[in-house]
């Protein structure tokens, strides 16, 4: 499984920024597919994810509302729109998959797979 990911970049507050992560998963039977964060000094954290059982998206509750996760199984990619961006958000961002579904897909135990990450810097 490959995954690369694209479209960090630096924002002010407020802005927005839309990442994308080319991956080789969406032909397998079952798969889960994420978004990670980790800020310098800070744990990994979950972002928002999705399994490929029930097709919902989970978020973290720190960006409902204001990040969107979405798929084009055609294009064998997924992205992350982030809105409203705060400076809290800067880290450098992961794209993760797995070859299982799993509904606590926030955790990042569930993946065997990363991408090399994507910095994303929120800043005036």
């Amino acid at each position: 499984v490959q995954l690369v990911e694209s479209g960090g970049g630096l924002v002010q507050p407020g802005g927005s920024l839309s990442l994308s992560c080319a991956a080789s998963i969406f032909t397998s039977d079952d798969y889960t597919i994420g978004w990670f964060r980790q800020a310098p000094g800070k744990e990994r954290e979950g972002v928002s994810c999705m399994n490929n059982s029930d097709s919902r998206t989970y978020y973290a509750d720190s960006v409902k509302g204001r990040f969107t996760f979405s798929s084009d199984n055609a294009k064998n990619t997924v992205y992350l729109q982030m809105n409203s961006l705060k400076p809290e958000d800067t880290a450098v961002y992961y794209c993760a998959a797995d070859l299982g579904s799993y509904y606590d897909c926030l955790d990042d135990w569930v993946y065997d797979y990363w991408g090399q990450g994507t910095q994303a810097t929120v800043s005036s």
